[in-house]
């Protein structure tokens, strides 16, 4: 899209009608301290070639996954994706669609999103899916704010170890919707303590929310987390990795009565940290009070199938101050990267990839373990990463490993924790595995 630079008497022309005499007067209120008071630094204009070519050395200094061995997890994970996603989604259709309000006009955006509703209602054993949400930080905080509105209570407990930036999403929505009573409940040994987490459930509990696997990869005793909530009239929300369901219980079998999920495992790549794609399901009686779009399988007026935009929430749209959530739009393409994921790798190949996943992380953390100073620091179960008392600051670990092309894992210290967070996908080759835990024996 070409950009066309307004004239001075255009602009001149739009302030006059506008109702001011400068463009300084129009931005009077943005305070003088955070105004820009210099030309921007760019590079003098070229010709496309030396523009091209510059772009690409800029680009070049990034650090990407293309080139170095990732151990990186906590939330973005560095898995497969097969060459036909991009292909399928980077068709016109699919990439420049526009919102599907008219449903007539629709119908292939319609068709993608409910197949993928479809699809992740049965990895997560769940009777409804949205069309998605921004992200799983965004679609935890939906769901609690759903479960205060269904249960007409105002307190949520969380039960293990949330993913940090989850929880700061979860508080900064309930500040914003007048509620501050967010409770963490004790950890042991890495998951959270059943003891203390029942004596922290009461009758004013909206929702009992658990990660599974949690934070730092370990696997939550869910079973015993819904029978406290349950008990006590609670909602039971589990935020649950969809890879893991390849191979892990699905929320829906164990009682959950919203299940959400960060969908970057499912087909979209890291990106940086997005964008990602929000899971957002729920048992069949909380259908009317689900937030966003939900799109529905109807018959036309000649009997032929048809999809639809279906049981939204109007206040959503034209009421919001009345609304259970001001969400009514999706992330269409990253839903269909999934849909287009679990649609090639099948039930057979989803558990094959989180199979892998979790046979080579549970080798990489045995070899890791006998090297002297190092240690596991939890011995629960756990999925595909795993937390690692280090002899030196994994800051320092994870520098020096830089320089091998190797993104070592996630430091613990950024949240006031000690210890190296390390995943493992099924990408990493054996050879991988055992470089990198001989490289780390030779750091000390």
């Amino acid at each position: 899209m070409p950009f066309i630079v307004n004239t001075l008497a255009e602009r001149e022309e739009m302030l006059r009608v506008i109702g001011v005499d400068s463009f300084d007067d129009l931005i009077q209120d943005i305070p003088q301290e955070i105004r820009l008071k210099k030309a921007l630094d760019l590079f003098p204009a070229s010709d496309e070639p030396q523009v091209r070519k510059l772009l690409e050395t800029l680009a070049s200094a990034n650090c990407s996954t293309a080139d170095y061995v990732s151990f990186l997890g906590g939330g973005a994970y560095d898995h497969f994706i097969p060459a036909a996603i991009n292909a399928i989604v980077s068709r016109s259709e699919f990439y420049t669609a526009y919102t599907p309000y008219q449903a007539e006009v629709s119908q292939g955006t319609l068709q993608a999103i409910y197949e993928y509703q479809s699809l992740i209602c049965r990895i997560y054993d769940m009777d409804v899916a949205n069309a998605s949400m921004y992200d799983g930080a965004t679609a935890l905080a939906e769901a609690v704010l759903m479960a205060m509105n269904v249960t007409g209570r105002s307190q949520v407990v969380v039960a293990g170890k949330l993913h940090p930036y989850n929880s700061d999403v979860l508080k900064t929505y309930l500040e914003a919707s007048g509620h501050n009573a967010l409770i963490q409940n004790e950890l042991a040994s890495g998951v959270g303590c059943l003891a203390t987490l029942n004596a922290l459930v009461h009758e004013e509990v909206a929702a009992v929310v658990v990660q599974q696997p949690n934070f730092y990869g370990c696997l939550e005793e869910v079973e015993a987390i819904r029978d406290i909530a349950h008990k006590k009239g609670a909602l039971f929300i589990v935020s649950a990795d969809p890879l893991s369901l390849g191979v892990l219980s699905a929320p829906g079998s164990y009682g959950a009565d919203i299940a959400v999920g960060e969908g970057q495992p499912l087909g979209s790549s890291q990106n940086f940290g997005g964008p990602y794609l929000g899971i957002f399901t729920v048992k069949q009686e909380f259908v009317r009070k689900i937030p966003g779009r939900l799109v529905g399988l109807t018959k036309d007026r000649d009997g032929e199938d048809g999809f639809i935009l279906t049981l939204q929430t109007r206040e959503q749209h034209i009421r919001r101050e009345k609304a259970t959530s001001n969400i009514c739009s999706n992330q269409a393409l990253n839903a269909l990267q999934a849909a287009v994921y679990l649609s090639l790798l099948g039930k057979q190949g989803l558990r094959q990839v989180a199979t892998q996943s979790a046979e080579k992380a549970h080798y990489l953390a045995g070899k890791i373990a006998a090297i002297p100073g190092f240690s596991l620091k939890y011995q629960a179960p756990f999925f595909r990463e795993f937390v690692v008392e280090t002899p030196i600051p994994a800051a320092d670990i994870i520098n020096r490993m830089l320089e091998k092309k190797v993104f070592a894992g996630y430091d613990l210290a950024a949240h006031h924790e000690t210890g190296l967070l390390v995943a493992v996908t099924e990408k990493r080759t054996c050879q991988e595995l055992d470089s990198f835990a001989e490289n780390l024996g030779a750091l000390i």
